[in-house]
């Protein structure tokens, strides 16, 4: 039997030490495996729409979202930190059209000399009876082992590269040449934060997030409806063939996509499913849905992830290219991803919102 583990990698630098890296990994679920469509069939959704374009430069690129109500969540019991499906009101907003890409990165890095946490050095002194010479920095890279290997061991296919960092993906080597309409990867909540500061927008909500996500259909399986290939489409960037060694980019990528380079949904964003996992502004919490309020909730005042009680974990939407039906399956509508704040990989990304 196939073991489809709901599971989504989280790399923090504050653990332990294996083969002279840091890493460390939260898992968010359990390895069970069913055949249920995701969502509630009863539950009515109000749906978004989107506004025509307007000519404020600060709105650029980005899609107007109309208040409205929708039923948050999923009932697939696969993802039990998604129920229970309850109403959301929302006020309006607007989200960026696709991911925030390198070439928009840049132009913030240019300017104000940022640093990810990626690049940033590691203080010894936080991390007592490490040796110095093994604090380096860098980020996580998907490397795909050379044969079929068990799914219970995800340090098979993370590696933790030095140097490692948004303007080199798979370590010092490579570069962003080509790239620049990709989606921007290695970043942190703090990093995602900082950058929308300075763009004067701002994270989105989670509930913001699936809002704009669903568009005008009703709880489904896939934010587009119920088949993963409707008519053998590709409609998103996610992993094709045997995980994790043999990627077949039946989809065309094997890895990341460029931004855009899928079916818009029908508020005419891109890439809300699959290509990198997404910040979203709230604190995460598997019990939150239980008590979150109707109207344009915020997320939970504070953090708790029962994989890893001791750090602070942020909600992350979306999925990305290495989801898999085998294994990783977080990127079905209505399904709930988790990440330390400042934990980075090549698979994580970010969009912004504005008011």
């Amino acid at each position: 039997m196939v073991m489809r583990k709901v599971f989504r990698m989280s790399w923090v630098r504050l653990s332990f030490v294996l083969t002279g890296f840091i890493l460390a990994f939260a898992g968010c679920g359990n390895p069970k495996k069913t055949n249920t469509t995701a969502g509630d069939s009863t539950a009515t959704t109000t749906t978004p729409t989107t506004a025509s374009k307007t000519d404020t430069a600060a709105y650029a690129g980005m899609v107007h979202i109309s208040a409205g109500t929708f039923q948050m969540g999923t009932d697939d019991p696969d993802f039990k930190d998604s129920k229970p499906v309850h109403a959301v009101t929302l006020k309006d907003y607007w989200i960026d059209k696709h991911e925030v890409t390198n070439a928009e990165y840049e132009k913030f890095v240019d300017a104000t000399g940022y640093k990810t946490v990626a690049e940033q050095k590691l203080n010894p002194a936080d991390y007592p009876g490490v040796d110095p010479a093994a604090l380096v920095p860098g980020s996580g890279v998907f490397t795909a082992p050379p044969q079929p290997v068990t799914l219970d061991n995800p340090l098979q296919w993370w590696k933790y590269v030095a140097g490692a960092n948004w303007k080199h993906p798979y370590g010092p080597k490579s570069d962003l040449k080509g790239k620049e309409n990709y989606p921007v990867v290695h970043i942190s909540y703090d990093d995602a934060l900082t950058y929308a500061k300075w763009a004067g927008k701002r994270l989105p909500t989670e509930a913001e997030w699936e809002f704009a996500a669903r568009g005008n259909k009703p709880n489904t399986t896939y934010y587009w409806g119920t088949e993963l290939h409707p008519n053998g489409k590709m409609m998103s960037n996610n992993y094709q063939g045997h995980f994790p060694d043999k990627d077949t980019g039946e989809d065309g990528y094997k890895g990341l996509a460029p931004v855009m380079s899928f079916p818009p949904d029908a508020n005419g964003l891109y890439d809300m499913e699959g290509n990198v996992w997404e910040w979203c502004n709230d604190f995460y919490r598997p019990d939150y849905y239980a008590h979150s309020p109707v109207n344009n909730p915020q997320g939970p005042s504070d953090s708790f992830d029962p994989d890893d009680p001791n750090t602070i974990a942020r909600v992350q939407r979306g999925g990305s290219f290495i989801c898999s039906e085998q294994y990783c399956i977080r990127y079905k509508a209505g399904s709930r991803g988790k990440g330390e704040v400042k934990s980075a990989s090549d698979n994580l990304g970010f969009r912004c919102v504005k008011d």
